[in-house]
């Protein structure tokens, strides 16, 4: 499987603060990988170097065999290949549900008024929102407006979708509608980095679970080896007492 993001000892520091410390990991084509640690531990902003959100302190980001963190690249043309979905949805308040899923395709990837219409369409058919296309966010529960974020991401087409918590600001009963999308898109072979709190999600769905801890990868591995059999004490402990509390 070709590797589509190459991150070699990526560290990030706020001030004094070292909050990503040299950090090596791949993401393969079709791969999904899931992200879980307690708060604080480095997860969303691994997530938000990743898409240049924050730009990292040190090391190489390798997009398709490029440093992207070289001068010469364009972040901005990087970041269009990185599709991502935000805790708290982002979508744009003044904008209906097609709109809000066509905006950044005619804006950025110069795309037809009518090409970025069918393609939002086929995508938000996906999420199972084709019916809400004129309705705004406040008219939406937390899990649909999170379901239009996703086709919204999904719209530009991106190498690789980037999922920082997706469920973490909804409802309980609406947890489900987004997990069950989520895992739609990982069947269908959607390339996924996912930082979630969901451990059943990740068990079942992932390919591949980091454990990360204090800034650091910690361990990772198959779910299977990862939940069944973990190696270092502080994934132990860290599924310990995240198991029991679920």
């Amino acid at each position: 499987m070709e590797k589509i993001i190459d991150i070699q000892h990526l560290s990030k520091s706020f001030g004094a603060h070292e909050v990503l410390k040299d950090i090596d990991f791949t993401v393969k084509k079709g791969e999904v990988v899931c992200i879980i640690g307690s708060s604080g531990s480095g997860k969303s902003t691994l997530l938000r170097c990743v898409n240049l959100l924050e730009k990292p302190s040190g090391g190489q980001i390798i997009y398709k065999g490029d440093n992207i963190l070289d001068d010469k690249h364009n972040p901005v043309a990087y970041r269009t290949k990185m599709g991502m979905v935000f805790q708290q949805f982002n979508l744009f308040n003044n904008l209906n549900v097609l709109n809000n899923c066509t905006v950044g395709q005619i804006k950025v990837l110069k795309r037809s008024k009518e090409e970025a219409t069918n393609v939002a369409m086929k995508y938000l058919q996906v999420v199972g929102m084709e019916r809400f296309v004129n309705a705004k966010p406040r008219q939406l529960s937390g899990g649909q407006k999170q379901r239009v974020a996703i086709a919204r991401a999904l719209s530009m087409e991106p190498d690789v979708m980037l999922f920082d918590e997706p469920t973490s600001a909804l409802d309980p009963e609406m947890v489900g509608e987004v997990l069950i999308v989520m895992k739609e898109l990982a069947e269908s072979g959607l390339t996924m980095l996912v930082v979630t709190h969901e451990m059943g999600f990740a068990k079942e769905v992932a390919d591949r679970v980091v454990f990360m801890d204090k800034g650091v990868i910690a361990e990772e591995g198959a779910p299977e080896e990862i939940f069944n059999n973990p190696k270092q004490e502080r994934t132990r402990e860290f599924l310990k007492r995240t198991l029991t509390q679920g």
